[in-house]
């Protein structure tokens, strides 16, 4: 008789969710349509005039509301760049910017990045090799000079833990207000994230898991979904058929830019502030983490 081989159900509902994310994430016929024009007409060091697009080349409201969303990355990148760098001390790869600002044209963070070198408003902050795009070098100093990126590039290079934990006001999916004045005194995470987000979804049924094993003891989660401030094509019944389907049990809000400022400008995601009942950040995270990690926060964050 051959033996059978057996796998841990929490591998099948993690491919589950990462063959599902994966057909979600396919790119529009919109959005294919602007990256390609972008890939034959963007000239090296000469800046993209968006008016012009706007006027003359992509006329349609569903057309200018894409446009919008990629025009709106290109000063998010600098600040990703530098909190992923900060985090990890590596350079973020064209992929995982593609999977953190949901490009999903091939090619399409290439492109980007080529736009936001050539607009005069940001710094030249990196360098990438000529053959495959991919950044080989970045220089924060560049950026902590610039006075659109300083104050935020300061408050991300300097940390958050062992500081007060910023405020934050949201709105939950079913319309109640969300405050981090009714978890005062509470043990608690501040999760931030995105519907579809390729490593959000990889921590999703880790931290739904946790969260069950710990919710007796006292531990809260906020997870506050940035859809909207990034502006991705989800509605409202698109976020809670998603939460329904991954049995997501903890508060679920969206977030608002304001609070995504206070809390250091966050665009890597997921990104995590574990706060104890002082109201103290005792751990603070981005990009994805294992079990182990995220546990031994949680942990740690119950026990001061």
């Amino acid at each position: 008789m051959p033996r059978m081989i057996s796998f841990d159900p929490m591998i099948y509902r993690f491919i589950s969710l990462s063959v599902i994310a994966l057909l979600l994430q396919q790119p529009s016929p919109i959005e294919t349509k602007i990256v390609e024009y972008l890939k034959a007409n963007v000239t090296p060091g000469k800046p993209v005039v968006v008016s012009d697009l706007y006027n003359n080349v992509f006329k349609t409201p569903a057309e200018q509301k894409v446009l919008e969303r990629l025009y709106n990355t290109f000063f998010k990148i600098p600040m990703f760049i530098v909190q992923y760098n900060t985090a990890t001390k590596k350079i973020p790869t064209l992929r995982e910017i593609s999977e953190q600002f949901s490009f999903t044209v091939p090619g399409e963070a290439d492109v980007i990045l080529r736009i936001m070198e050539a607009d005069p408003r940001v710094p030249k902050f990196l360098e990438r090799n000529p053959k495959t795009g991919e950044i080989t070098r970045i220089d924060i100093e560049t950026i902590k000079a610039s006075p659109q990126f300083s104050r935020v590039v300061e408050r991300t290079i300097t940390g958050f833990e062992g500081k007060e934990a910023p405020p934050f006001s949201l709105t939950s999916y079913d319309g109640k207000p969300v405050s981090s004045d009714q978890y005062r005194g509470q043990p608690h995470l501040v999760y931030f994230w995105f519907t579809n987000c390729p490593p959000c979804v990889k921590t999703s049924p880790i931290l739904e898991e946790l969260y069950t094993k710990y919710a007796p003891r006292g531990f809260k989660v906020v997870g506050a979904n940035a859809d909207k401030v990034l502006e991705l094509p989800y509605d409202d019944k698109a976020r809670a058929d998603y939460a329904k389907k991954y049995g997501f049990n903890f508060t679920l809000a969206h977030l608002t830019a304001a609070t995504q400022q206070n809390y250091g400008g966050v665009t890597v995601f997921p990104t995590m502030f574990f706060v104890d009942k002082t109201g103290t950040i005792v751990k603070h995270f981005v990009n994805f983490q294992e079990k182990a990690t995220l546990e031994a926060a949680i942990q740690q964050t119950l026990s001061r």
